[in-house]
């Protein structure tokens, strides 16, 4: 019986995981994207209503300011990228309150890059390339859009919102929690529909990637120039679980000081801890951005996926029970 002080995965796990790293590192050092570092005990943190963190208070008169731990290094990575960093990755733990299960831990590690001059398309292609890399098996790749993929798996639209229809839907998948949960929220009706309903019907030992989300969802993306119900955003899934989020990257401060208002005023209506937006931020885009797409994917998933674990925990040395 293993004793609470040891390991919960094994050294096959422990000795992939470092290799998978080794991978990473030298995908990216082959295209000379430089490796950087930022800080995880911040001043500001994110104003994503669907996303919780930790907080701490630092004792050191006369100030004690509250500390945020990041749910995403993407804010002080922007900073960087706006102080001309040219395209960066970096491989680091993020921190997210209120996860856990098969998939989710508290803790976990991430992998984030921007790409100084790509466009989605283009940082798709990349991600199915690291993938197929340090994935053992190589896997078919499925590009499509997110309207295209939920109309075919649950004959809904995705880009107008019919309540009836959807409660009709839920209903009929034996979701029977759907309305009280989601209300006559869209956003919320996706979320819970696409978890439900359409990550588990997709083809399994394949890279999906799945693209042009509802603007609704994507509040640091840019929205599409032909279509603004569209967000230039993809998600990459594979055994129908989510391993990380693509954005074209939004710009324009004033438009995600707007965004970050409207998130800020969601979280007041709905009892949501209060958060403020990050000036740092605000000022790095005011400064300029380039033009540039990132994302974000969770080394642990990943590992899942490469090791055919079923929960999280097999491939962390110290999960949450044990930490």
């Amino acid at each position: 019986m293993t004793k609470r002080w040891q390991p919960i995965a094994d050294w096959q796990h422990l000795r992939l995981r470092a290799q998978m790293l080794n991978q990473i590192r030298q995908f990216f050092a082959e295209r000379d994207v430089l490796e950087v570092e930022t800080p995880l005990l911040c001043s500001a943190t994110g104003t994503d209503p669907q996303l919780d963190f930790f907080s701490s208070q630092f004792n050191y008169p006369p100030q004690n300011p509250t500390l945020y731990l990041q749910t995403s290094p993407e804010f002080a990575m922007k900073r960087l990228l706006a102080a001309g960093s040219g395209s960066i990755y970096q491989i680091c733990k993020a921190f997210r309150n209120g996860e856990s299960g098969r998939s989710h831990n508290p803790e976990f590690t991430i992998l984030e890059w921007y790409r100084v001059g790509y466009d989605l398309p283009q940082l798709m292609a990349e991600v199915a390339e690291l993938l197929q890399q340090v994935l053992p098996e190589k896997l078919s790749v499925i590009e499509i859009s997110y309207q295209q993929i939920f109309q075919q798996i649950t004959g809904l639209d995705a880009l107008v919102f019919n309540l009836d229809a959807y409660q009709n839907y839920a209903l009929a998948q034996g979701l029977v929690d759907a309305a009280h949960l989601c209300g006559d929220d869209h956003a919320l009706w996706l979320d819970f529909l696409f978890s439900h309903c359409v990550q588990t019907a997709l083809t399994p030992a394949t890279i999906w990637l799945i693209h042009s989300y509802p603007a609704i969802q994507s509040s640091l993306a840019r929205l599409n120039s032909q279509d603004s119900r569209i967000a230039e955003r993809f998600e990459v899934l594979i055994n129908g679980m989510e391993l990380g989020n693509g954005f074209y990257e939004l710009a324009d401060a004033e438009e995600q000081s707007a965004r970050f208002d409207q998130e800020i005023a969601y979280r007041q209506q709905h009892g949501l801890a209060a958060v403020a937006k990050d000036p740092l931020l605000i000022d790095a885009l005011a400064a300029g951005l380039p033009d540039c797409s990132g994302i974000a994917i969770g080394i642990d998933r990943l590992l899942m996926i490469a090791s055919g674990s079923k929960t999280i925990d097999q491939v962390l040395a110290f999960p949450l029970q044990n930490a």
